[in-house]
């Protein structure tokens, strides 16, 4: 394609307590094929596309517990979690309070400080061991300047992400917990028995025992059905 072999950005390799950046210089074919996979299945993308993502997304590791970045940078990576389980989470006084969670097969990023390139408010944190992919704002650009159809898959995950926005921020503004649980439960069950329940809870904006608490009313309602 024309353009295509133009000189583009590397992205530097990352530093980061926590993070280990896998020895070769961008991912194989092999780690970027689930990415490629899922992208074809939004809107197929082109050989060249293709190309550009295997040489430019760069396979790294994040232990449990560990941040993938920190509220106050710019987000200039977008990820993309091959294994794993990643939260963004904003801090209020002591309390975490669990803004999004994502797992594999999905693309993760603080998307306001991505798409703006301004400090974030949120945290990125691996709640499991998780194996990624990032790539560069900046070439992440590139591709969509080279490769038009592009475009086209990029647009239909983030209206994907905006209707999940609608759903998160529809569970926020619900006042009572099982209805909050029951919401989660229909859109996110499976991560009902996978995420820890403090994360759960945080999410939902209740506390753990009230979680606790609606758990067990639907398990024992569901009992009695039987």
């Amino acid at each position: 394609m024309k353009g295509f072999f133009l000189k583009y950005h590397k992205t530097p390799i990352i530093a980061m307590q926590g993070l280990t950046n896998n020895p070769q210089e961008h991912s194989t074919p092999e780690q970027a094929a689930t990415l490629l996979y899922v992208f074809n299945s939004v809107y197929p993308i082109s050989k060249n596309s293709q190309t550009f993502l295997i040489e430019n997304t760069y396979p790294i590791t994040v232990k449990k517990g560990k941040k993938l970045h920190k509220a106050g940078e710019i987000c200039d990576m977008i990820y993309f979690v091959n294994k794993g389980a990643i939260r963004g989470y904003v801090k209020e006084e002591k309390k975490d309070i669990t803004t999004w969670i994502t797992v594999e097969n999905e693309l993760v990023a603080s998307i306001h400080s991505f798409i703006l390139q301004i400090p974030s408010f949120e945290n990125m944190e691996a709640i499991e061991d998780s194996e990624l992919l990032r790539m560069s704002h900046k070439d992440l650009h590139h591709l969509y300047d080279i490769e038009p159809q592009f475009n086209i898959m990029a647009r239909r995950i983030y209206e994907k992400y905006y209707a999940d926005a609608e759903i998160r921020a529809l569970i926020a503004r619900l006042s009572k917990a099982e209805k909050k649980y029951e919401y989660f439960l229909k859109t996110y069950s499976h991560l009902s028995t996978r995420i820890p329940l403090k994360y759960i809870a945080s999410f939902l904006g209740i506390n753990l025992e009230t979680l606790s608490r609606v758990r067990g009313l639907i398990r024992n309602f569901t009992e009695n059905k039987v």
